[in-house]
């Protein structure tokens, strides 16, 4: 471990004595460039700037800076050229009348599929950050929203490496897995935000709605330097629109076959010194059985989400945000006859998830000479929660506070940034009297300062390496250090590797606690160790067009995870369970492959992951249950744009072990949606799952005796094939 800080002090060393030095001139016509993106008016790095017919050029540095000299007099044409922007040509006539610093602002190429990424804080274009990072933009969204207008859970669900899985066999909760890890591994975010785990994070994808999204970033592996513990597996995080000069107005009604219906409404303005987003979603599912137990696959719901944000702009240079998002759902699984009033001694069981959340954000971001920039966040978040099942409830709230200032340093061709976040999280029982007095309370209190510093070291060569520091309270002080390295062969052939320690700090909010609705499971206590964790990628990233129609991408990844004094829950005689650190370590291997092609109106996507995931404590098989070796992600679209869209889905998921180390069947399911556009308006119908796979056609799901069941794991569908349609209204 000391030669892997010495060798990364090396490379941040070795950075600040790279930039080239620059060329002197006594020629007295020179001129100053900063080249921002026109959209997000953020600096643009690694632009190049030339005067035509000349061989004067320069390469813009991290803050969008480039100096020209040596210019001839007379009319001279700049030409400004960046990768997946439009290139500009602007006209001056030297010598000039003055030496200010001109600001040019050049357009995105969406042709080229360029993505700004919001989570690495740089600015970057998704194929100049070292750090490898999958974007989901905004179209992807929209299709997905088609699917489920309700949340988010569809727009991960069907991304590669990613499994949403399902905790509860009545009620439809649901948890992130990233590489096979567990749910409490990956963080979620929202704009930058972490308020959705602990003892929300099973609700967390069903509190989100789309409809004013963006873009969804994913970090796969440890992703420490900004984001702390609870990285290990990844970061997801959820990008919202902000106010444009022009009105927007977006409006979407869904009904679904399996008895759901979904509004919601987003609006945004943006004024010359205010603006605002709203965001509304209301949401009702009515109880559903779809294999005649007379227990439902989806529950019986209400909520609604509530999520305005105001934006004040002092200047050009400054921004503050104001925001505040509202959440309540009324869940109820289980027996259909208790569901609809109607109990009797055979018909007893029940599931009740009452949940309210509020999370309340503010973000001050200010601009300074030379390309800095200082960012202060502050989010404060109360998730009350109650879950009850005959003669059993688990009642609790949870307050997070999170706090985050961060300066941004351009040098030359340096991108720095130091930051401090302060985070402090606490859940509270209500019900005092359950598991013989026994508490379950949890306090964290996590101190943390972070570096990062992102520089290209050659034209072909880039690093993004990073360090935190963080002080916990009963849990000691983690050192994370991150390096990522970016390598361009060729404008089309790259390669990226990157490694980062990571933590997680223990609590009773795993999947197997949840599964169990935590009944008569025991409190952490103070003899557990925090969870440790190593791990990196490497890609291989190649794309090509060829003539004007036709282009293709393929991306090769291979990753590895090693947690070390893993939490894992055992039963204990008296029917409790407790939580201990195993002894032998969890091992995640494997790879994705994806290849995207196109051609003029048809678009095929098709990945495939492979994990190998193992746990070392277990005894004869290893395989983490839950675990698909192999799983195959494709989809076939045909769009024409402001037109129509039409397409065709198909996912495979291979054999799996449940936790009594029962081998599933492998599974297929497929489906077809289609969209029409007239105008402002677009009418779009969806066929999920057509193959109608769900998990009571391989087996029993629900086991007698009726009135206090017990559950399958559940590895698959319930709920089975669904129809859904709606209208949307763009205005």
């Amino acid at each position: 471990m000391k030669r892997f800080y010495a060798a990364l002090v090396f490379l941040i060393a070795l950075g600040f004595t790279s930039a080239p030095a620059q060329e002197t001139t006594n020629n007295k016509n020179s001129v100053k460039v900063v080249i921002k993106n026109e959209a997000t008016k953020e600096a643009v790095a690694g632009a190049t700037v030339i005067i035509k017919e000349t061989e004067i050029t320069a390469t813009t540095d991290a803050a969008g800076k480039a100096d020209l000299s040596g210019i001839p007099d007379g009319e001279q044409t700049l030409e400004i050229s960046a990768a997946g922007f439009e290139t500009r040509e602007i006209k001056l006539t030297f010598p000039l009348t003055d030496q200010i610093e001109r600001i040019i602002f050049i357009k995105v190429n969406f042709e080229a599929g360029e993505v700004v990424i919001n989570t690495t804080r740089t600015g970057r274009e998704i194929d100049d950050t070292p750090t490898r990072v999958e974007a989901i933009d905004e179209e992807e969204v929209d299709e997905k929203t088609n699917m489920r207008a309700a949340n988010v859970s569809m727009i991960l669900s069907e991304s590669t490496g990613i499994k949403v899985q399902q905790t509860s066999a009545t009620s439809q909760t649901q948890s992130i897995r990233i590489q096979g890890l567990d749910g409490r591994y990956t963080q979620i975010l929202k704009d930058g935000f972490p308020a959705f785990g602990g003892f929300s994070g099973s609700l967390s994808l069903l509190d989100i709605p789309p409809l004013d999204l963006k873009q969804v970033e994913i970090i796969k592996g440890a992703s420490s330097t900004f984001y702390g513990g609870g990285a290990i597996a990844g970061v997801v995080n959820f990008i919202s629109r902000e106010p444009e000069e022009e009105m927007v107005t977006n409006l979407i009604f869904n009904q679904t076959s399996a008895l759901g219906t979904d509004f919601s409404i987003f609006n945004s303005r943006r004024f010359e010194h205010v603006g605002y987003t709203f965001l509304g979603s209301v949401n009702y599912q009515k109880e559903y059985d779809v294999d005649d137990d007379n227990f439902t696959e989806l529950p019986r719901t209400n909520s609604f989400s509530l999520n305005p944000r105001f934006f004040i702009y002092p200047d050009d240079k400054t921004r503050l945000m104001i925001g505040n998002s509202t959440t309540y759902q009324n869940r109820q699984g289980g027996d259909l006859f208790v569901i609809r009033g109607k109990p009797d001694n055979l018909h007893q069981y029940f599931e009740k998830n009452n949940s309210f959340r509020n999370i309340t954000t503010v973000q001050f971001d200010r601009d300074f000479e030379g390309g800095r920039r200082i960012v202060a966040k502050q989010s404060l978040a109360v998730f009350n929660r109650k879950i009850e099942i005959p003669n059993y409830r688990f009642n609790g709230r949870q307050f997070n506070s999170y706090t985050d200032i961060s300066y941004f340093h351009p040098v030359k061709n340096h991108a720095l940034i130091f930051g401090f976040n302060a985070v402090y999280d606490q859940f509270r029982e209500k019900d005092t009297s359950i598991i013989a007095g026994n508490r379950r309370d949890e306090s964290r209190t996590t101190f943390g300062g972070y570096v990062q510093d992102s520089f290209d070291l050659t034209k072909r060569v880039s690093i993004e390496a990073g360090f935190r520091l963080d002080r916990v309270k009963d849990y000691g002080t983690f050192a994370l250090p991150r390096v990522s390295l970016l390598y361009k062969f060729t404008d089309k052939f790259s390669s990226r590797i990157g490694f980062g320690l990571g933590y997680k700090t223990p609590s009773i909010f795993t999947e197997e606690a949840e599964t169990l609705l935590f009944e008569n499971v025991l409190p952490i206590g103070n003899a557990l160790k925090a969870e440790k964790s190593r791990g990196g990628t490497l890609d291989f990233n190649y794309r090509k067009t060829v003539g004007e129609k036709f282009s293709y991408a393929i991306n090769q990844m291979f990753f590895y995870t090693e947690i070390n004094d893993p939490l894992v829950l055992l039963p204990n005689l008296n029917g409790t369970y407790t939580f201990t650190n195993a002894k032998n370590s969890v091992k995640s291997s494997g790879f994705e492959t994806n290849v995207r092609a196109s051609y003029t109106i048809v678009k095929l996507f098709v990945g495939y992951t492979f994990t190998n995931a193992k746990a070392s404590y277990l005894t004869g098989n290893q395989i983490l249950p839950l675990t698909p070796k192999s799983k195959i992600n494709s989809s076939l679209v045909f769009e024409k744009e402001s037109n129509f869209k039409a397409g065709i889905e198909a996912y495979y998921t291979s054999a799996q072990f449940l936790s009594n180390r029962f081998r599933t069947k492998p599974y297929w399911v497929m489906g077809i949606f289609g969209e029409k556009t007239f105008g402002k308006f677009s009418l779009f119908i969806n066929a999920e799952n057509i193959t109608d796979t769900r998990q009571s056609r391989f087996g029993q799901v629900v086991f007698p005796p009726f009135n206090n069941p017990t559950f399958a794991e559940i590895y698959t569908h319930t709920e089975g094939r669904v129809f859904n349609g709606g209208i949307k209204i763009r205005l």
